[in-house]
């Protein structure tokens, strides 16, 4: 391996930490500068991770920076990508891609004119969870899929997060917030989507914080706050998709997929790892050894992805994967909102399969939970 790849983080609030020990730690990563339109935030983390803190329109500047990884809020991705991309240097978005369709086309296009790379999280689908679940429906161990089943179902942000007001704002919601996970889990292991069906719902127009120093203040919902929806792939296979911020708890399993011959239970995409369980007709459910994805994986993984390919530009979290999840994403809402089924236009290539890969993390810090 040559030099680690060099980058700057855009964003310093609570994912970054999870983002800033996985990549400060990685033999393949290296962070270089750190910034926030909060000052205070981008000096403790630079004082944490061994970083320089800069201003939002200075880093953009810094000589050694190769990829911004932009973990802003998704209202902000476009503005932060495209300003990355006017200096030359390649962006990694947090999810989803961008708030709207048209955003990301934008982002796509100036990245294209400058001949700079885009990528895109969510990168969870490269971890041994994921990944040994991929494997598992590969070897046919459930016959060809005929439809699955993802479920995310939990009260709202608002019980944890000191300051949730744009998870209830435009580009929010938990399509927007969760659902990059569960279809890009769902695309990989069952291809792209080529049509949807939506209904949506929205159950108040107030939440209310309840930790931080907000707590108990109320704030508006613009958006709505359950989401349910029939994917097509263009396979065949039918997926049903819940996304709630409207349930007390749930029971249901995150994915399933079903097939001729058997039944699938897949972790939780939000996780890199998790316990992948197959049913045979007839049977009884078995664990399955991890087979397949990266070990010791944490935020951050799809950086490392395209550090090691050959161009230190092309990852498997890739933008191109990321905007056909959002074009699905859209599509729902555009569905749920005019009662009509939709087609999709874009569609996408899935990514190569990982092989079992054990991560290696020479500088202090680790990335977190090991499969």
């Amino acid at each position: 391996m040559g030099e680690p790849l060099r980058m700057g983080i855009v964003g310093c609030g609570n994912i970054s930490a999870q983002y800033l020990r996985t990549l400060t730690s990685a033999d393949e990563t290296s962070v270089v500068a750190v910034a926030d339109l909060d000052a205070d935030k981008a000096a403790h983390a630079a004082a944490t991770y061994g970083a320089r803190a800069f201003s939002v329109d200075e880093i953009f500047g810094v000589d050694e920076i190769e990829w911004i990884l932009n973990l802003t809020t998704p209202a902000a991705h476009e503005d932060v990508s495209l300003a990355a991309i006017g200096q030359g240097l390649s962006v990694y978005n947090e999810k989803p891609l961008c708030a709207t369709v048209a955003a990301a086309q934008r982002v796509l296009e100036a990245a294209h004119a400058a001949g700079v790379a885009v990528g895109s999280a969510p990168d969870t689908v490269l971890g041994t969870g994921l990944q040994t679940a991929r494997a598992t429906l590969a070897s046919g161990a459930i016959g060809r899929p005929v439809f699955a089943t993802a479920t995310m179902a939990v009260p709202g942000h608002e019980l944890w997060h000191p300051a949730p007001d744009f998870y209830y704002a435009p580009g929010g919601g938990p399509l927007l917030d969760m659902g990059p996970y569960y279809l890009t889990a769902l695309v990989t292991l069952l291809g792209p989507v080529a049509a949807v069906y939506g209904a949506a719902s929205r159950t108040r127009d107030e939440r209310i914080i309840s930790s931080g120093p907000r707590k108990g203040e109320r704030i508006g919902v613009a958006v709505d706050s359950h989401i349910t929806a029939i994917c097509e792939h263009a396979s065949g296979a039918l997926t049903t998709l819940i996304m709630s911020f409207d349930a007390a708890a749930s029971q249901a399993a995150r994915i399933e997929v079903h097939g001729e011959e058997g039944s699938m239970a897949v972790p939780d995409p939000n996780e890199f790892h998790g316990a992948v369980q197959v049913h045979s007709v007839g049977g009884t459910w078995e664990m399955v050894t991890p087979s397949a994805g990266y070990t010791g994986a944490g935020r951050g993984l799809g950086l490392i992805d395209i550090a090691r390919s050959a161009d230190r530009r092309t990852g498997r979290a890739s933008a191109e994967l990321g905007f056909h999840v959002l074009d699905v994403m859209s599509s729902i809402l555009r569905s749920a909102d005019d009662g009509q089924r939709r087609m999709v236009s874009s569609t996408c290539t899935v990514p190569d399969p990982v092989p079992l890969t054990e991560l290696s993390y020479a500088r202090t810090g680790g990335a977190g939970q090991r499969a």
